[in-house]
């Protein structure tokens, strides 16, 4: 329906889950955040998907946070419970195992970067505008900003971003590491797809443990990350996947994967 905060589409093994919220510039209200967060997690837990893209469609991502529905905590004193149920939806979507893939065209400023930088990959349409502003109204980024953005750009061009509320065009952000490509807005959702379905064409198993292993590393000392790719490689190696895997390539054929 028109008036449904996210809309589901299926293709080939990929879910793209579309923010629907466009009279407000897709503002991450608790509502939408948590209809999207739902979405994807569903998704996850389908196993006829592979990878989910998430979107705000060809013009807009998202904006940011819905300061319309922050004001009113703030003026009940609310506001505490109104972060910890944010924090709750947040924590749901870094848990996902599959990959997700950001189509970013337009704004995606404070929680809508924040959005961006919690999937796995980032394709941007030329009209893209990262941003964490939230200096401006006294606040900080609360949903990774200071710490992905650092991960990904490094301390100096994060301190630059958060402190100054400066945006980031497309290709700056390309230029930096923040994203991995940039495509024409129209074309947004549909490499983004593309790529997820490359992914989703992988076998499952793999592809959940390759994840988990590059997560951690963002997590864990060296060593620890090595011993755990170790046990994650092990593991794979048990599996029905590496061994049609494997056979398949001495055959010179196109594997089949069940994800056993």
């Amino acid at each position: 329906m028109a008036d449904d905060l996210v809309l589901t589409a299926y293709a080939n093994g990929v879910a793209v889950i579309t923010l629907n919220r466009p009279d407000s510039l897709n503002a991450l209200s608790n509502d939408l955040l948590g209809a999207g967060v739902a979405a994807l997690a569903a998704a996850d837990m389908d196993p006829a998907v592979g990878a989910m893209v998430v979107t705000g469609g060809p013009r807009i991502f998202a904006a940011g946070a819905d300061l319309k529905q922050l004001a009113a905590h703030l003026a009940d004193g609310t506001a505490l419970g109104f972060l910890q149920e944010r924090i709750a939806f947040w924590d749901r979507l870094a848990a996902l195992g599959k990959p997700v893939i950001a189509a970013v065209a337009g704004y995606a400023l404070g929680a809508g970067c924040e959005m961006a930088m919690a999937c796995d990959m980032i394709v941007a349409a030329e009209t893209a505008r990262f941003g964490q502003p939230e200096v401006n109204l006294g606040l900080l980024p609360g949903a990774g900003g200071t710490q992905r953005l650092t991960r990904a750009v490094g301390k100096t061009r994060a301190m630059e971003l958060v402190l100054s509320g400066h945006m980031l065009s497309a290709l700056e952000a390309e230029r930096i590491g923040l994203i991995n490509r940039v495509v024409p807005a129209e074309l947004v959702v549909d490499e983004a797809t593309s790529l997820a379905q490359e992914i989703a064409a992988k076998p499952p198993l793999a592809v959940r443990k390759a994840k988990a292993a590059i997560l951690a590393a963002f997590e864990i000392p060296l060593g620890t990350g090595l011993q755990h790719e170790r046990e994650a490689l092990a593991a794979l190696l048990e599996t029905e996947d590496a061994r049609e895997g494997i056979q398949a390539f001495l055959e010179k054929r196109q594997p089949t994967y069940h994800g056993r």
